[in-house]
């Protein structure tokens, strides 16, 4: 039967009103949805002057920048120092920085040894860094140290990103870890303090809020247990590996000398944070850039640092070196007690085999002096356990190595109470040789005759290297620490 074509029109016109109500449902609510983004945060720490890892490094910040347009590259501080080839260049530091100017680093802040060459050499190269560098607890007094903002907005994809500043004074204290003479005319307040300021003052400005601390994690952590502005922390300075949410805030570290370099990915609705996380990305799985292996090994061509000086008869660990220049620092001052602190020995170990220059910079990099006095066993007692007992993360752990045997006794609270030295006798005093950074910077020092000698120890240690090759390591560790007279902790 014929169906009239008014009905048939009629019927599909119905079924189109019926209809159209849905569609424009649908397309009304999407138009409502706000757009989903995501961002990322590209970060690096403690790279310590490791320049040789750029190269795999500038091979993974492409293969990211090729799949992901919003991306920011930072890093928490201590870009040099730890690389006889950077810290030796004709302009210290100079190799990283230019690296880093290629690679197209967006902001950075500074570790304790950004300063290792004195505020007034910083503050030159600073004109040198195409990345902003921000921090915001330095205040500067200077004129040789230009005042840097505390922190920087950026912009990626239509969303603002702050990024705050914050370096350490902990160890000072009062100021970054390092001889007092390289802060001159410069303070720094408390990071935490200045990084909640910031916080407030820029949370309604952005729409995601980054700290660049060199505060290290146990810090980070305190602050996070007050501050819960920030999306994420790009931390740095204990050389941890850290990946764990504080309080609702994303907390990072790499690690050290650019093993890895982090990724944090951020996901946003609305201009809303609605989830972040974090990937440790190993660099050795990425083939180096070819321009930038090339750039590098121009670095490493330098005949001065090249030379091979002597050998070593087996494997040195950190004990073994540190061992190694207490003892050259003793025979060098003709001392009867040598010591080393732990921070000041930079490497973890050194193979059995030839040995070059390169190497005992990169063992002591600071172009540290010998300092020598006459201490009794009370003195030393004194200073030992001061420096045990300090509320700094260099407290409550074995700091310095020494010729002669010790035993650091500590209460139940773990606070030192005395030292026991079985080889020294009190009432008597003795000749002893120790790095001019203790002599400078440690608290509880009481001495006879200090002096320091201009001496410095690499070239003590490359001068032993080349007369008494090859030079047997002596790994045992013969300080302890021991509670009320047990065995050693």
């Amino acid at each position: 039967m014929l169906v009239p074509i008014r009905r048939i029109l009629t019927t599909n016109m119905k079924r189109f009103l019926r209809l159209v109500p849905a569609a424009l449902l649908v397309v009304a609510l999407a138009a409502c949805t706000p757009r989903e983004q995501t961002l990322v945060l590209l970060s690096t720490n403690d790279i310590h002057a490791k320049i040789q890892r750029f190269p795999a490094l500038a091979t993974a910040v492409a293969a990211c920048r090729d799949t992901m347009p919003a991306t920011v590259l930072l890093d928490a501080g201590d870009r040099w120092t730890g690389n006889a080839y950077v810290d030796l260049a004709p302009t210290p530091g100079m190799p990283v920085i230019a690296l880093m100017n290629r690679l197209g680093y967006d902001a950075v802040t500074f570790g304790n040894h950004e300063f290792d060459h004195g505020q007034a050499f910083l503050g030159r190269l600073l004109d040198s860094m195409a990345f902003e560098v921000v921090c915001a607890n330095v205040v500067s007094d200077t004129c040789t140290f230009p005042q840097v903002p505390p922190y920087v907005i950026l912009e990626r994809d239509g969303l603002r990103i702050g990024v705050v500043g914050a370096v350490t004074n902990y160890e000072g204290p009062g100021h970054p870890a390092g001889h007092t003479a390289s802060f001159a005319g410069l303070e720094f307040p408390d990071p935490q303090q200045r990084a909640m300021e910031c916080a407030a003052a820029l949370r309604p400005e952005v729409d995601v809020l980054v700290l660049v601390s060199h505060m290290g994690h146990d810090r980070d952590i305190e602050l996070l247990g007050r501050e819960t502005r920030y999306d994420v922390v790009i931390g740095g300075h204990t050389h941890e590996e850290i990946d764990t949410m504080v309080n609702g805030t994303l907390l990072t570290q790499t690690g050290k000398n650019l093993q890895n370099v982090g990724v944090t990915t951020i996901r946003l609705r609305g201009r809303k944070v609605v989830g972040a996380d974090f990937r440790l990305v190993s660099l050795d799985g990425y083939a180096p850039d070819t321009a930038y292996r090339a750039e590098v090994d121009r670095c490493y061509a330098d005949e001065r640092l090249n030379r091979p000086v002597g050998t070593f008869a087996a494997q040195a660990d950190k004990t073994g070196l540190a061992n190694w220049m207490a003892a050259a620092v003793a025979r060098s001052a003709r001392a009867e007690v040598g010591i080393y602190h732990v921070g000041g020995v930079r490497l973890d170990s050194i193979p059995a085999g030839g040995v070059g220059v390169a190497r005992v910079y990169d063992l002591e990099p600071f172009g540290t002096e010998i300092a020598a006095m006459r201490m009794t066993p009370r003195q030393l007692e004194r200073m030992i356990v001061t420096k045990y007992n300090e509320a700094t993360r260099e407290g409550h752990r074995l700091d310095m190595v020494a010729t002669t045997p010790y035993e650091i006794v500590v209460d139940s609270a773990d606070n030192a109470v005395g030292v026991r030295f079985p080889q020294l006798r009190e009432g008597r005093s003795y000749r002893v040789a120790l790095s001019d950074y203790i002599f400078k910077n440690y608290h509880g020092l009481e001495y006879a005759d200090g002096m320091i000698t201009g001496v410095k120890v690499a070239d003590v240690l490359l001068d032993e290297l080349e007369k008494n090759s090859p030079v047997e390591p002596d790994n045992m560790l013969r300080q302890h620490i021991v509670r009320d007279g047990t065995k050693p902790l």
